[in-house]
């Protein structure tokens, strides 16, 4: 009962039970001592009553009296009438102990240890920084009060004032001669407020009028811009078909990677590209082609040979033999004694050779840029010549003598464009 009998209040904060210290019994303490306790510490402070309306006084009750067991019940005590008036009268002076910290402090008693030490750590923080306030108050103070003994600061001030008075009284008075200058800009203002109504009046009649001749005007212009298109738009294509070349147009010699090519066919075969034999048939369907078109447009015939472009299977002529070396083939295993494909080429070679010797007769600043003898051609920046033909020769060298010989074909290509441009 004794240890019971202790726990008779709660913590204000964490609401947790309280066993009070014997120090705090209340029979050393008479009302004398209680009287001087319900003094005023320090007087009391301006409360702003707004900031603390929430704040109210918490009622300290006495805790629940329980056993040990864990039962929740209220109960009595029991036993003689005397000592019930003194526990009551113990826990009533206690009360009003705590009652009074409470109303000379802040907080609300009682605390237990944890919340006090927390208390505590938090007033001391306080007083820190109300120190630190108090440092930087002092030195302020004591640099205003140096300022003063001194004067010079003050004066300087005095002169600042009464440099501002005397802007500030020019001021007013600029301000004066301001709303009178108002005054008349405001009339002023009126005056040409009508003005504008009277030429907004006018001009509106001026912009009726001006739109009616700008329709017209508009009109008349789309009919000559329409006829104006209609003759350039005739004058270009007319300008267009004058510079048109069919030999451009027709034959468009180029390189991909290691082959020549003639309007998109490869003319060559490597190990490691397989070109098709119908691919080459037709580049040298195209290259016989346009080689008998430049002969013609030039008015040359050919000796010992004769091109006939048959498409894929173009061949050539001897005359001599009348006999046909084909410029195609099927495939397969190239055999030692079949020669009629390489002396197409050879012979072909030869028109080439014909072609070249015949614009050189007539234009002295023309030549090919690869040198053309006995079904080889010959590269003049290495000196290395590669045969035309596929017998005994590897497959990366005929593929180069292809491209080189394609080169020579372009070039005679532009010089017969550029003489019947120049003619026409």
């Amino acid at each position: 009962m004794g240890e019971v009998g202790r726990i008779s209040f709660l913590c204000q904060r964490c609401q947790q039970p309280l066993r009070l210290d014997s120090t705090l019994d209340p029979g050393s303490l008479d009302e004398h001592t209680l009287a001087e306790l319900a003094l005023p510490i320090s007087p009391a402070p301006e409360v702003d009553l707004a900031s603390q309306a929430a704040s109210l006084d918490r009622l300290v009750l006495p805790t629940k009296l329980c056993e040990s067991g864990g039962m929740n019940n209220w109960f009595t005590l029991v036993g003689e009438s005397g000592q019930a008036a003194a526990l009551s009268h113990r826990i009533k002076v206690t009360s009003q102990l705590f009652d009074m910290l409470s109303d000379n402090s802040s907080v609300d008693h009682p605390l237990c240890e944890e919340c006090t030490d927390t208390l505590l750590q938090s007033l001391e923080q306080q007083l820190e920084l109300a120190e630190q306030d108090s440092q930087l108050y002092q030195e302020f103070l004591n640099t205003l009060s140096k300022e003063t003994e001194e004067g010079s600061t003050v004066g300087q001030l005095e002169g600042e004032l009464a440099a501002a008075q005397r802007e500030e009284e020019e001021l007013v008075r600029e301000l004066e001669q301001l709303k009178v200058e108002n005054s008349g800009v405001e009339e002023e203002l009126e005056e040409q407020a009508a003005a504008r109504e009277r030429l907004e009046g006018e001009e509106e009649l001026y912009w009726r009028q001006y739109s009616k001749h700008q329709a017209r005007l508009l009109q008349a212009e789309d009919e000559y811009r329409s006829l104006d298109s209609q003759l350039k738009y005739t004058q270009a294509q007319l300008d267009k078909l004058k510079k048109t070349n069919v030999f451009n147009a027709a034959f468009h010699i180029w390189h991909s990677g290691h082959f020549g090519t003639i309007n998109g066919f490869r003319l060559g075969r490597l190990p490691s590209v397989p070109v098709d034999w119908n691919e080459l048939n037709t580049a040298w369907g195209q290259t016989v082609l346009l080689l008998h078109s430049l002969a013609r447009k030039i008015q040359l015939q050919f000796v010992r040979f004769q091109l006939v472009p048959y498409g894929n299977y173009s061949y050539v002529k001897v005359l001599a033999e009348d006999k046909d070396l084909p410029l195609y083939g099927s495939g397969g295993f190239r055999l030692i004694w079949d020669t009629k494909f390489d002396a197409g080429m050879a012979a072909f070679l030869d028109c080439l050779q014909q072609f070249k010797e015949w614009v050189e007769a007539g234009d002295s600043g023309f030549c090919l840029p690869y040198e053309m003898e006995k079904g080889r051609i010959r590269d003049p920046a290495t000196g290395t010549a590669y045969s035309v033909r596929m017998q005994f020769n590897s497959e990366e060298q005929w593929t180069k003598a292809m491209k080189y010989m394609l080169t020579n074909l372009k070039w005679g290509l532009a010089w017969v464009t550029s003489k019947y441009t120049k003619q026409e």
